[in-house]
């Protein structure tokens, strides 16, 4: 992921170089895309980590100090409410990217999206907060 991110800017950086800024809604897109690419890149390894560390290996009484506590994880509902805000946070960006690209921008199937992220938004807080830890 972080390598399509870095050929999404590359592509970006190109655009920008041949047109200038003559093209600033596919240099934008590029970016929104990198950023899309990054973010998702990211919530890989957190997730990758906090499974592996939540639910795979034992560790002691204390979890390790140089690990983030967003990768400390003590229930599968914590899990499920990291990736619901996760999914919140892609679909924003995604929205952002279809705006930046996009030329017909006021169509009615543009509000798909954010109704979407609203409805989600809703169902997240309807699901209530995670137990809380003890540390």
């Amino acid at each position: 992921m972080f390598g399509l991110a870095g050929v999404k800017l590359l592509h970006g950086a190109e655009a920008l170089w041949m047109s200038g800024f003559g093209q600033a809604g596919e240099v934008s897109a590029a970016v929104m895309g990198a950023t899309d690419a990054f973010l998702f890149g990211v919530v890989l390894i957190i997730f990758a980590y906090a499974i592996a560390f939540g639910f795979v290996f034992q560790r002691g009484g204390k979890a390790p100090e140089n690990i983030p506590g967003l990768m400390h994880v003590e229930s599968v509902s914590e899990l499920k409410h990291i990736l619901v805000e996760v999914i919140i946070v892609y679909l924003v960006v995604d929205f952002a990217t279809d705006l930046a690209v996009g030329s017909n921008a006021l169509a009615w199937q543009t509000l798909i999206k954010p109704i979407s992220i609203v409805l989600i938004a809703a169902a997240l807080c309807l699901m209530g907060q995670p137990p809380a830890r003890n540390r």
